[in-house]
C-alpha cells in the first residue's frame, strides 16, 4: 500500500471513528465517543474492504455483520483507534463476548490507555463474573498505575463490578483491591458501598465512618452514612449527621437537599419544608423545589400554599403533572369546590394517575347522589385491565355507602366468579356480608383468604372481631386476634379488636390497657367508643363522657360513635 493510500485510508477510519455509533439506532449503554487516534499502520485493500463492510452493515441495522467485520479488523491491524470502534459496536450489539475480545485488544494497543482498561475490566464484570481473576488484574492496573485518578478510580470500583450478580463477590474484590490504599478516605468509601451493595448495612455504616475519620465533614460521606442510618431506622442520627454539615457548608445545596429528604423521612414535615423553602428561595423557579415545597404543605395541611405552589409547578412544566393535578382535585376536594375538583380530576391523562383521579370522579357524582352516574363512570374505568378490580372495589363501596348491600355483595361476588382466588374481593365481600349479618358467609370468604394468605393479619382480625362484637365463639374470637397482632402488633386496629374481646370477656383491665394503647395510637372514633365504653364500665363515667364528647366534636357524623354514645344516661 502506497503511502498516499494509507493517509486515505487514516481519513476515512478517523471519519468514521468521529460519527457515533448512536446515529446507527441508540447510545450503547456505557459507550464513549471516540476521539482521534490516528493509525499508521500500512493497511490492504482488504483491511479497507472489512471497514466498509463493517459500516456499512451497522447503517443497514446488520449489527452483528459489523461487530463481525470490525473484530477480525482490530485482529488483523492491533490498531487501536480500530479496536476502540469494534468494543463500541460490540457493546452496542450486546455481544460480550467479541467486545471483552476488542477492549483486550484495545488494551494491549495502548498499554497507557487507563480508559482502554476501565472499559475492559468493565465488559468483564459484564461476562457474568467468569473472568474474575482478569477483572481484578485489570482493575488493580488502573489503581497502581494513575496516582492522580487514584481518588476517581477508587469511586468507580462498584461501577466497574455493577454487572456482577453475586454481590458479595463484589464485596471481597473490593475489599482485596483497596487494601493497598486504606490511607484513602475513597477506599472505605467504596467499602462501604460494596457493603450496602451486599446488604450488610453494619459494615457499611463502620467502613463510611472509618472515611469520615480520614475526611471529617467529606460531603458525599456524609449523605451516604446518614443514608445507611435511615435504612437501619436511626433516623434521628441521620438527621444530625446533615444537620451538622449544612451548617459547616449553608450553601452546599446538595447537602440542604439531603438533609430536607431525611426531616421528610423523620416526618418532621416543618423543619423539611423550611429546608426546602431555603433551596426555593436560592432558586426561584426551580420546578423541583416548587414541587417538594407544594407537597410538604399539602402534608401540613396548608391548602392554600400547597395549591398555589402545585399550580406554580404545573407552569414551570413539571413532569408529573397528572400527579400535580391529581393533588390540586384532592386539595378542592377537602376545601369542599366539588367543581373544582371535578374539573383537576378530569385534566388527568392516561397514565399511573389516571384510575385514581377517575375513581374521585366517581365518589364525587354518588356523594351528589348520582349513584347510577357514578357506577356508570366505574365501568368506564374497568375497561381498562389495570383499573378493573379497584373500579368493582369502588361500585361496592359506592353502593355500600348508599345503604344497598346487597346489590354491593352482588357486584363483588361477580367478580369473585371470574377471580375466585383473589385476596383483595375476597376481604371485601367479607366485610360486605358482614354488613349484611349473613357471618357464614363472611366466614367463609375470609377463612379461604387465610388459606391463601397465611399472613393476612387484617382477615385474622376481621373475623376475630366480627365474632366478638356478636359475643360468639370468644375464646376462638380472642385467638384469631392475637394471631393478628402477632403479626402487627402495632396496628391500632388489631389493638382496638384485642381490647373488644377482652371486653366481652369480661377483662376489663387487659380491654384499657389495649384500648388505651390503640387510641394512643389513632384517635378513631370508633376505638374512643369501645374506649369510653370500658371506662363507663370501670365506674369512669366521667372520663368515658369527656372521651365521647372530644371525639364527636371531632366526628360529628360517625354512627358508631353517636350510637354508643346514645346507649348510656346524659349525666
Amino acid at each position: 500500500m502506497n503511502r498516499n493510500f494509507s493517509a486515505l485510508f487514516r481519513s476515512i477510519v478517523l471519519a468514521l471513528c468521529l460519527t457515533p455509533v448512536a446515529a446507527w439506532a441508540e447510545e450503547p449503554p456505557g459507550a464513549t465517543p471516540v476521539t482521534g487516534v490516528e493509525t499508521g499502520h500500512p493497511l490492504t485493500a482488504e483491511a479497507l474492504y472489512l471497514l466498509l463492510l463493517a459500516e456499512i452493515a451497522g447503517a443497514r441495522g446488520e449489527i452483528q455483520v459489523s461487530v463481525e467485520a470490525y473484530t477480525q479488523l482490530a485482529r488483523r491491524t492491533h490498531d487501536p483507534l480500530i479496536a476502540r470502534r469494534a468494543t463500541e459496536i460490540a457493546l452496542f450489539a450486546r455481544n460480550t463476548p467479541l467486545a471483552i475480545e476488542a477492549a483486550r485488544i484495545w488494551s494491549e494497543a495502548e498499554p497507557q490507555s487507563e480508559e482502554a482498561r476501565r472499559v475492559l475490566a468493565g465488559v468483564l464484570a459484564s461476562s457474568g463474573g467468569e473472568r474474575l481473576d482478569e477483572i481484578q488484574i485489570e482493575l488493580a492496573r488502573i489503581l497502581a498505575n494513575d496516582s492522580e485518578q487514584l481518588e476517581q478510580n477508587l469511586l468507580g470500583l462498584n461501577r466497574a463490578l455493577a454487572r456482577l450478580q453475586n454481590k458479595e463477590t463484589v464485596r471481597a474484590i473490593v475489599n482485596r483491591l483497596t487494601e493497598p490504599y486504606l490511607n484513602e478516605p475513597a477506599a472505605h468509601f467504596a467499602r462501604a458501598q460494596a457493603s450496602a451493595g451486599a446488604g450488610d448495612d453494619r459494615s457499611a455504616l463502620a467502613s463510611i465512618g472509618k472515611a469520615l475519620e480520614l475526611r471529617p465533614y467529606w460531603e458525599p460521606a456524609s449523605i451516604v452514612k446518614a443514608q445507611i442510618l435511615i435504612q437501619l431506622g436511626s433516623i434521628g442520627e441521620a438527621n444530625q449527621v446533615l444537620a451538622e454539615l449544612v451548617e459547616k457548608e449553608p450553601g452546599n445545596a446538595n447537602v440542604r437537599l439531603a438533609y430536607a429528604r431525611s426531616l421528610v423521612s423523620a416526618h418532621n414535615l416543618s423543619e423539611a419544608r423550611k429546608q426546602f423553602q431555603i433551596l426555593l428561595d436560592a432558586s426561584p423557579g426551580d420546578r423541583d423545589m416548587l414541587f417538594a415545597v407544594a407537597l410538604v404543605s399539602f402534608q401540613l395541611g396548608d391548602l392554600e400554599t400547597a395549591a398555589n405552589l402545585f399550580e406554580q409547578t404545573l407552569l414551570a412544566g413539571h413532569p408529573e403533572a397528572d400527579g400535580i393535578r391529581l393533588n390540586l382535585g384532592n386539595i378542592a376536594e377537602r376545601r369542599g369546590d366539588d367543581t373544582t375538583a371535578l374539573r383537576w380530576y378530569r385534566a388527568v391523562g392516561p397514565g399511573r394517575h389516571h384510575v385514581d383521579a377517575q375513581l374521585r370522579v366517581a365518589f364525587i357524582l354518588a356523594r351528589a347522589g348520582q349513584t347510577e352516574e357514578a357506577r356508570l363512570h366505574l365501568k368506564a374505568i374497568a375497561a381498562d385491565e389495570n383499573g378493573r378490580k379497584r373500579a368493582v372495589i369502588a361500585e361496592a363501596a359506592l353502593l355500600r355507602d348508599a345503604e344497598r348491600h346487597g346489590e354491593a355483595f352482588e357486584v363483588l361476588e361477580t367478580a369473585l366468579k371470574d377471580h375466585p382466588d383473589d385476596p383483595d374481593l375476597l376481604y371485601e365481600a367479607a366485610m360486605i356480608a358482614e354488613r349484611l349479618d349473613r357471618v357464614d358467609l363472611m366466614e367463609d370468604r375470609l377463612l379461604k383468604l387465610i388459606a391463601l394468605q397465611p399472613d393476612h393479619a387484617h382477615a385474622y382480625n376481621a373475623l376475630g372481631y366480627s365474632l366478638a362484637d356478636r359475643g360468639l365463639r370468644l375464646d376462638e374470637a380472642q385467638t384469631l386476634i392475637e394471631k393478628a397482632l402477632a403479626l402487627q402488633p402495632n396496628d391500632p386496629f388489631i389493638l382496638d379488636s384485642m381490647g373488644w374481646v377482652r371486653f366481652r370477656l369480661n377483662d376489663l383491665d387487659g380491654a384499657l390497657a389495649h384500648l388505651e394503647r390503640a387510641y394512643g395510637i389513632r384517635s378513631d372514633p370508633e376505638i374512643a367508643a369501645h374506649l369510653g365504653e370500658v371506662l363507663w364500665a370501670l365506674d369512669r363515667k366521667d372520663e368515658a363522657r369527656r372521651m365521647w364528647d372530644t371525639a364527636l366534636a371531632e366526628h360529628p357524623d360517625n354512627t358508631a360513635l353517636s350510637d354508643t354514645v346514645k346507649r348510656f344516661p346524659a349525666q
